[in-house]
């Protein structure tokens, strides 16, 4: 089996991995971080979103092995500690979440989002942002105002 060498929320990992292995499992099974969901296996979904390198992807469809020196980032590294990322804690407090099983791609990608950008985001554009990722408990409208929130919060902390 091929070995795969990456960093993942900020820790060195080196595994050997089937060739067909999709990062998603890889986060899951082999290093247990369960935060990225797996919802669809299609990309359509966007519960296992991550960054890779910096962007946010759909981790169902990447290969871990393609990862390979990457830096990846899940929900878990997200938060510094116990102190929450600004977008995770903009989703709290603007009840962004109901179930929960799509928030942490949410917040992912809207952290990416920001990221890409900038801080200053109208509803309609993170709306058409968001089209890859499905709730399928919401309206949508916590969730646009979290990120309207979380996007003014990270313009506070450049570091987020």
């Amino acid at each position: 089996m091929p070995l795969v060498n990456m960093t993942v929320n900020g820790r060195p990992v080196a595994r050997e991995v089937e060739a067909n292995t999709l990062l998603v499992l890889f986060l899951r099974e082999t290093l247990r971080l369960t935060g990225t969901h797996v919802g669809c296996d299609t990309t359509q979904c966007g519960a296992c979103v991550v960054h890779v390198n910096g962007r946010a992807v759909k981790s169902c469809t990447t290969l871990a092995l393609s990862c390979e020196d990457a830096e990846v980032v899940t929900i878990e590294g997200l938060s510094d500690g116990e102190a929450l990322h600004p977008m995770q804690a903009a989703f709290r407090e603007h009840h962004g979440l109901q179930c929960g099983y799509c928030t942490p791609g949410m917040i992912m990608s809207a952290v990416g989002m920001v990221r890409r950008l900038g801080t200053d985001l109208d509803r309609d554009t993170i709306r058409d942002e968001l089209e890859g990722n499905i709730c399928r408990c919401t309206g949508y409208q916590n969730i646009v105002e979290a990120i309207r929130a979380g996007a003014l919060a990270m313009a506070d902390r450049p570091d987020a």
